[in-house]
């Protein structure tokens, strides 16, 4: 397997490294990768750049950045002349250890640190007019700094005048291809199914341009997926929040503005879910009829209600028997978080661990010796087995934590348990059955009532007569 860091060691940097060196988000680094502005190489998926390319490209660049050197570009565009050009006076004013370039618009200024090095600041008006000082951390030579100075009197001017940039026109088709190879791909570990939702989003809104998708259009998506696919509302959500984050990073960078972002709208889910928990009985069921390892996979889900993913990625080092807990660290909100085991599960652990051989994960197949990749096949015979219908893995999750509030547990705690970020997203998980309705209405009977009479009202005997005065109807509570 090859080594992700070999490109460090040939010298080469990362877009986080690069965007720290150049002060800008890494989004900015990607966008300008796609726009082929900034000298690059790809290792596999991975951008990488080299520091004296980079070093090049910024000598180039160092003066066209700012407005007022328009006029020289054509002819001159050297430091020296610029200097010659803007800078007051002609010359630098300073001391040993500190020196200042007055441009009229702005200076900027080298201190030496103890080390001998320089480091450079900027002087500049802020928009209500005072004059502010900022460290350039990434300039390692005054033309670096000049170009930070430049930009910024340009972003202080924009948002006094509210000037903004024009935006870049661009199809959908063609923002689509960079949404998935320059962020989804890099970003995201679910980007598989972005791929497979792109394609349908691909044929609807292929033809057009980013700015004519606007509120009127999403709607008529969202009608014509529902009456051409056999999906659900909450499918179609899933493709309205993909697109919703889509946009916002073309306003981010600059395909879009931001008045042209349109407003989202998404069907209610909470009536749409489906109450599908898996009894005690068609879990003996479905146990007696599972291979082992699935067998295993359902009684952790079971007890520690884990997603089928986080199982399956799950490793020796993150189960502590000794403890009894669980590191759960392949989470949907990639926070890490802890799940306790009970005897059961600590029981079936041991087992496991007596035969795992030497993979570092939990899960492998008897065959290959390699982790799981998912349940499909294995899953889907089980139930059929077992005559079970309309049961997915994720619903032992639903199970897990409903028998938990069946059994009296709170939800903050049911809430960490699960690794939600509020209490709304697990009470839509929690489906208490008929029985536990029902217990919960009986317990409103009074056992010992004190009055006779009400005791005869529950029992149907008699009822409060209506002629009687307000007095005595006030004696039978």
């Amino acid at each position: 397997m090859a080594n992700p860091d070999a490109s460090v060691d040939r010298g080469l940097l990362s877009v986080g490294q690069v965007a720290e060196l150049l002060n800008l988000h890494p989004t900015t680094i990607y966008q300008k990768v796609t726009e082929g502005g900034i000298p690059h190489t790809r290792i596999g998926r991975a951008v990488r750049f080299d520091r004296r390319q980079i070093d090049d490209w910024l000598d180039r660049r160092a003066v066209k950045e700012n407005p007022l050197t328009e006029i020289v570009i054509s002819h001159d565009v050297s430091l020296e002349a610029f200097d010659k050009q803007f800078l007051r006076g002609g010359s630098t004013v300073g001391n040993k250890t500190s020196r200042y370039w007055n441009y009229g618009i702005g200076g900027v200024f080298s201190r030496t640190t103890a080390g001998g090095h320089d480091r450079w600041y900027l002087q500049y008006k802020d928009e209500s007019g005072k004059w502010r000082q900022e460290v350039v951390s990434h300039a390692l030579t005054r033309a670096e700094a000049v170009v930070a100075l430049q930009a910024k009197v340009r972003e202080v001017f924009e948002q006094v005048h509210h000037v903004k940039p024009r935006t870049k026109r661009i199809g959908f088709a063609e923002y689509s291809k960079m949404y998935l190879d320059d962020y989804a791909k890099v970003n995201k570990r679910s980007w598989r199914t972005d791929v497979s939702a792109m394609k349908i989003l691909d044929r609807y809104f292929g033809r057009l341009s980013l700015a004519e998708i606007g509120g009127h259009r999403l709607e008529q998506y969202k009608n014509w997926r529902l009456g051409n696919y056999p999906v659900t509302k909450t499918t179609v959500n899933r493709d309205m929040a993909l697109l919703r984050r889509m946009l916002s990073l073309a306003v981010e960078w600059g395909y879009l503005d931001e008045t042209q972002m349109p407003k989202f709208r998404f069907y209610p889910e909470k009536d749409n879910l489906k109450e599908r928990i898996l009894t005690q009985e068609e879990e003996q069921r479905l146990l007696a009829v599972c291979p082992p390892r699935l067998t295993s996979m359902i009684i952790v889900a079971l007890n520690t209600g884990m997603r089928l993913g986080e199982i399956l990625g799950l490793r020796w080092n993150q189960v502590d028997l000794a403890s009894g807990r669980i590191r759960v660290e392949r989470t949907k909100s990639g926070r890490i978080r802890y799940v306790d085991m009970n005897e059961v599960l600590i029981a079936e652990f041991r087992r496991l661990r007596e035969g795992r051989g030497r993979s570092e994960f939990v899960f492998t197949s008897p065959i290959t010796g390699q982790p799981f990749v998912d349940a499909g096949s294995a899953w889907a015979t089980a139930l059929r087995r077992a005559g079970i219908k309309g049961l997915r893995f994720h619903d032992l999750r639903h199970t897990f934590a409903t028998r938990l509030i069946e059994h009296g547990v709170n939800l903050i705690t049911v809430k960490d348990l699960l690794g939600h970020s509020s209490v709304e997203i697990t009470q839509r998980y929690t489906h208490p059955n008929d029985s536990l309705k029902k217990a919960a209405v009986a317990a409103l009977v009074p056992t010992a009532p004190a009055d006779e009479s009400l005791l005869n009202i529950y029992d149907g005997k008699s009822a409060p007569d209506e002629k009687k005065p307000l007095s005595d109807l006030r004696s039978m509570n």
